[in-house]
């Protein structure tokens, strides 16, 4: 069987979870269509259609709106050209069905086509399930979640990756798995060497060093800033290097890193505590720092309200972090490549 397989282009993880798929899902044929991040992760294995897409830019720790709507508003006006372009690549790739992980076109060119198209992905946990919100994020779930509502609009069948699971609303054909976990983590066997891991994927801050510098001793292993080597005090700047990275998550104490839902899924099934610092314009980060807090895996802060005492009661608290994620199951790998194998073969999910 043939699948054309739209990837959303900012960051790794979307990436990264096409790529587990498509590795164990190998008797089938796999055409990715992506951009930006993605190619380079998913084109040493795969063939890849590149092909713009919408995404997030990023400033100052902040989401870039007036990047963001200049990258997109192009797209948008000549969104009939892509998803004609789409429309030969589906003559000529002859695709069974079509998938998409956040990206825009690839739907929309299978729903002209006739094509099953199954979404899978994360972020439609904030718009198709039920949420017990804090007064403060309401009305932000509510602007921020018109795109993946609608630019990003779920499929017939929907398949949820997410290490929470709230109740799927009545009106969607949706399913919630536990997250996909690549095989470099699966192999890893987690210990507590006393280091911290930190990471920033999307934008970064001088705070963040500044309150590793002064709220604890312990080692601090950063990645994602511009400065890639060197030391200050007991924060040291780390070059990118997966083998490297994943050997400081297998023997960190615990995860500072922003609101991306790959790497905390991946400490948690290493059994790590996180602490997160989403980013306050990005929705889907908030959900899920909130349900990392209210889940008791760990706590969330901001950028600029980061205090000695709050990493103090952070730490004193983590055999109780870590007894809350021992007790739940965050490898769904089974589950999902089994009702993704049923959804190529059959056209739908199980």
């Amino acid at each position: 069987m043939r699948v054309l397989y739209g990837i959303h282009g900012t960051g790794h993880g979307h990436a990264m979870r096409g790529l587990t798929i498509a590795r164990q899902l190998s008797r089938h044929e796999f055409l990715f269509v992506a951009s930006d991040d993605a190619v380079a992760v998913l084109e040493p294995e795969f063939a890849v259609h590149r092909m713009p897409n919408l995404g997030t830019a990023f400033k100052n720790y902040r989401v870039d709106i007036c990047a963001t709507i200049a990258r997109a508003l192009p797209l948008l006006m000549r969104r009939r050209r892509y998803i004609d372009e789409l429309l030969r690549v589906i003559d000529e790739f002859k695709p069974d069905v079509c998938m998409t992980d956040l990206e825009y076109f690839v739907p929309r060119a299978a729903e002209v086509a006739g094509l099953p198209c199954l979404t899978l992905d994360h972020q439609h946990i904030i718009t198709c399930c039920r949420h017990e919100l804090p007064p403060g994020m309401w009305v932000d779930a509510i602007v921020q979640g018109l795109t993946p509502r609608y630019l990003f609009r779920p499929t017939g069948d929907t398949l949820i990756i997410s290490f929470y699971a709230p109740p799927v609303l009545a009106r969607y054909n949706a399913r919630i798995a536990p997250p996909i976990l690549r095989g470099s983590v699966l192999s890893l066997a987690p210990r507590d060497d006393g280091h911290v891991l930190v990471y920033q994927s999307n934008s970064t801050h001088r705070n963040l060093v500044d309150f590793l510098l002064t709220a604890t001793e312990r080692t601090c292993y950063v990645y994602g800033y511009n400065r890639t080597e060197g030391r200050e005090g007991n924060v040291v700047f780390m070059r990118k290097s997966e083998e490297e990275f994943l050997r400081l998550l297998e023997g960190c104490a615990y995860v500072v890193l922003g609101g991306g839902h790959t790497l905390m899924s991946e400490a948690l099934h290493l059994g790590k505590p996180i602490l997160t610092l989403p980013l306050g314009a990005m929705v889907e980060q908030r959900f899920n720092a909130l349900y990392i807090e209210r889940l008791n895996y760990g706590m969330q802060a901001t950028m600029h309200g980061l205090t000695p005492d709050l990493l103090r009661r952070f730490e004193s608290r983590l055999p109780e972090f870590r007894a809350a994620i021992s007790a739940q199951n965050f490898c769904g790998n089974d589950s999902v490549f089994r009702m993704t194998d049923h959804f190529i073969r059959n056209g739908c999910l199980p």
